[in-house]
């Protein structure tokens, strides 16, 4: 049943991420990659990493993708039909994207995996500590660098957003 699962899923998160490069409006493009987003989500419910399901689908599935339709809604209209590339360009990228499948499937292939069994379990309290930790081994500051990321970037899109500075036209004349 896990085996029918997993592959209804990689299906899903395949049709889905062709359709989300693929699609020339933003916004259907948006909602796709929360579809694939949501099917990464299921892989992490399907092995038994709640935590990471729960995660992936507040961080990435919710924030993450309300913040690129705000940002679409901030700059560009929102149905905004984006252009086709030309012909040459579509080819390099076929053929790119080949090499890369090929090198991706000679690795995979080429290479002897072995399944380990994990018993090891972490709570969500344990998690929480070693995030918010000053330690050896602790995610403190990658956390606040990150949070200073993210408010760097939403005041790039509030400028960006807010366009040129209206001027009084008495300091024209001055």
């Amino acid at each position: 049943m896990e085996k029918v699962i997993f592959y209804i899923l990689a299906l899903i998160m395949i049709v889905f991420a062709i359709a989300s490069v693929t699609s020339r409006k933003m916004l259907r493009s948006v909602i796709y990659l929360l579809f694939v987003l949501a099917g990464i989500a299921g892989f992490y419910f399907l092995i038994d990493y709640n935590f990471l399901a729960a995660i992936q689908l507040t961080i990435y599935a919710g924030g993450i993708i309300v913040l690129i339709i705000f940002s679409v809604l901030l700059v560009h209209h929102i149905e905004l039909e984006l252009e086709m590339a030309k012909v040459s360009k579509q080819i390099i990228t076929i053929l790119g994207c080949l090499i890369g499948l090929g090198v991706f499937l000679v690795s995979i292939y080429g290479h002897e995996f072995n399944v380990v069994e994990n018993n090891n379990t972490i709570t969500t309290a344990e998690i929480g500590t070693l995030l918010l930790s000053y330690e050896a081994g602790g995610f403190i500051l990658p956390f606040e660098v990150v949070s200073v990321l993210l408010l760097a970037a939403m005041i790039g899109a509030i400028v960006i957003a807010k366009g040129k500075k209206l001027t009084n036209k008495k300091d024209e004349k001055l």
